[in-house]
């Protein structure tokens, strides 16, 4: 199980660092992916594009090969057990372990003005995501293992306290099939790609070809090495990690030859990099753009996915009251 947010656009570290796993389970496991609108109200509370972003962010997803056919891929809120559990695992949660989450402290920097009661407690609403499909693996990325920690320990102390001995919800593990996970950087050399960050710093899978060439050509770089095997500078070594996510070996092969022997042109590598791009996003911009505009088939997969999600949802929560002693009758 996992989800992403409805805010901003997709990028190429949703894709590679998210967004491709997700195909790749869907083969093998029985997958609940959502798009988290809920979540999406603790910093966005303005909801005039909500939907608009809502049915991107489907497009995006089905236009980079999940099939709705084989996951559930449904909508936060369309799930009203969430809420229910939700409330129930925030008596479980502690003000001071939810202050301190990294996350937490992030987002009142960001946003000031508006530290709302879902802010901090967001951990407990993406708990109540996972634990009401009882997913046992979520493939998340470094910045959110403390969340999922955070999922764990709520696990546990509903099961310790309401259990009688018995399991309610496994305990759900980080999954990304044993590889270390790819972490996509950012084009000005600070840090990973953001949707929140530099704008022009990312790749968006809704870029234009030309968006794309002329934020690759902007990518920092500098005069280039005064002699062979000099080390890589960190935003050299950026540039050269989106060329191996989309470039032929033997392209990465030739750059970093040239590099290694003090003859390389960043206006070549660029423009070889700007292409390279183009061609990988063009295909998974066009499809998402055919499917966004079909409002018709977008609500089927809704529902369709809702009704997959909400089948295992209601028997969780029919575990949880009975676990609760909320069954009066």
């Amino acid at each position: 199980m996992s989800g992403i947010r409805s805010t901003g656009f997709l990028h190429l570290g949703n894709y590679f660092g998210a967004i491709r796993n997700y195909v790749r389970m869907q083969d093998e496991y029985d997958c609940y992916f959502m798009v988290a609108d809920l979540h999406t109200l603790t910093t966005h509370p303005d909801t005039t594009e909500l939907k608009n972003n809502v049915h991107r962010v489907l497009a995006e997803n089905i236009a980079c090969g999940l099939n709705p056919e084989k996951v559930a891929l449904y909508c936060q809120s369309h799930l009203h057990e969430t809420a229910e559990l939700y409330l129930y695992l925030n008596m479980l949660a502690y003000t001071g372990e939810l202050e301190k989450t990294t996350t937490f402290k992030d987002k009142v920097r960001q946003h000031p003005d508006n530290v709302n009661a879902g802010l901090l407690t967001y951990p407990v609403l993406m708990a109540a995501d996972i634990l009401l499909q009882r997913a046992t693996l979520v493939p998340v990325g470094k910045d959110q293992e403390q969340h999922l920690e955070m999922a764990r320990n709520f696990a546990k102390r509903f099961n310790y306290r309401y259990g009688a001995g018995d399991d309610i919800f496994p305990e759900p593990q980080a999954f990304n099939f044993g590889e270390q996970l790819v972490k996509v950087p950012s084009l000005d050399g600070t840090g990973k790609m953001s949707k929140s960050e530099n704008q022009n710093a990312a790749i968006f899978l809704s870029d234009s070809d030309d968006q794309i060439r002329n934020k690759v050509k902007k990518a920092k770089t500098d005069s280039g090495p005064t002699a062979p095997n000099t080390p890589m500078p960190d935003y050299i070594e950026n540039i050269f990690q989106l060329l191996r996510l989309v470039s032929a070996p033997d392209v990465v092969e030739k750059y970093l030859a040239d590099y290694q022997g003090a003859s390389i042109r960043y206006g070549d590598l660029k423009k070889q990099l700007g292409e390279d791009m183009v061609n990988f996003i063009r295909p998974v911009r066009e499809r998402a753009e055919a499917i966004q505009n079909d409002e018709t088939y977008l609500r089927q997969i809704m529902e369709m996915g809702a009704e997959k999600a909400r089948k295992n949802a209601r028997s969780t929560m029919e575990k949880v009251r009975s676990a609760m002693g909320l069954s009066y009758y």
